[in-house]
C-alpha cells in the first residue's frame, strides 16, 4: 500500500512529461471549455485520462504513488499558471489568442476553420447570447477560455454619451 515499485523521482518525471503532452496536445485540438464540451469531448477527456494513467504510475497502484503524481500536477499545473501570469509570450503560446469568428455580420471563415467551431455551434453561442442572426452581430470572437464573446452591432450606439 505505501511501498512504491520505481523510484519517488520516476513519479515527477512521469508526471511532468504525461502533463507537458496533454497540454500540447489540448492547446493543439482547441479551446472548449469543460461546459462547451460536445458528448464526444468529454468522452475524449475521460479516455485519455485513462489511457495516460499507466504512463504516469508505471503500474505502481500505491497511495504514495498517487500522492507524489498529484502533487506533481497540482505543482506543474502552478508553475505554468504563474510563468503565463508572468510572460504575455508564453501566455500566447500556451493560451492561445483570441479567434474573430464574425465581423461586422460577416462570418469569417478563416477564423471558424482555425478554431474547429461548426456553423451550429456559432448559432447556439449566438442564440445563448440572444441574437438569432449573424447580420445583427459586429464581432464575435472565440476569447482564450473557449467563451465566445458576441457584441451586437447596435452596443455601440447604446454606449455612446448623451449630448449636453
Amino acid at each position: 500500500m505505501w511501498t512504491l515499485s520505481l523510484p519517488w523521482w520516476e513519479f515527477i518525471l512521469r508526471g511532468l512529461v504525461v502533463y507537458v503532452f496533454l497540454m500540447i496536445l489540448l492547446r493543439v485540438t482547441g479551446k472548449r471549455q469543460v461546459g462547451q464540451l460536445a458528448p464526444f469531448d468529454l468522452v475524449l477527456l475521460l479516455v485519455l485520462s485513462n489511457a495516460v494513467q499507466n504512463a504516469m504510475n508505471g503500474g505502481d497502484n500505491s497511495i504514495l504513488s498517487g500522492v507524489i503524481l498529484a502533487l506533481t500536477l497540482v505543482g506543474a499545473n502552478y508553475v505554468v499558471s504563474m510563468a503565463t501570469c508572468r510572460s504575455k509570450r508564453l501566455a500566447a503560446l500556451i493560451e492561445g489568442q483570441p479567434i474573430i469568428l464574425v465581423h461586422d455580420g460577416k462570418l469569417r471563415e478563416e477564423g471558424m476553420k482555425r478554431s474547429k467551431i461548426t456553423i451550429h455551434e456559432l448559432n447556439a453561442a449566438l442564440r445563448a447570447e440572444g441574437h438569432a442572426c449573424i447580420d445583427n452581430i459586429l464581432y464575435a470572437i472565440l476569447e482564450n477560455n473557449g467563451h465566445i464573446t458576441v457584441v451586437p452591432k447596435h452596443a455601440n450606439a447604446e454606449h455612446v454619451p448623451a449630448a449636453s
